[in-house]
């Protein structure tokens, strides 16, 4: 039996997040990355891939990575998000929103 990999087979997709290891801003937008896939269950929707620039030139080169940290959304071959230093979890939720499962916050009940 072969795994064939037809049109009914879903990959999920990838999240590349470019980053230094020197960069402060960059440990705070990974924990971003962590809360917003932690809220509702979110940990299965990406494949994640943290590229360490120094140790990959290569690869910051062919996805044109000027500055970090960079988080790209790779969906069916293509780049379907590239951002660059989100400001917060919020901004990153809306950005990633196409891909989280439930990710609308149910809205209060009134007091």
């Amino acid at each position: 039996m072969s795994a064939d990999r037809g049109p009914a087979t879903y990959e999920r997709p990838r999240l590349l997040f470019f980053f230094e290891p020197t960069d402060g801003y960059a440990r705070r937008v990974d924990g971003f990355l962590a809360q917003v896939l932690q809220r509702r269950r979110n940990h299965e929707t990406f494949r994640i891939h943290r590229i360490d620039v120094h140790e990959r030139p290569d690869l910051a080169a062919r996805f044109r990575v000027e500055r970090t940290p960079t988080l790209c959304v790779v969906h069916n071959r293509r780049i379907a998000l590239r951002t660059h230093r989100p400001r917060g979890p919020r901004e990153l939720e809306q950005l990633l929103a196409p891909w989280l499962q439930a990710s609308r916050v149910p809205p209060k009940a009134p007091h």
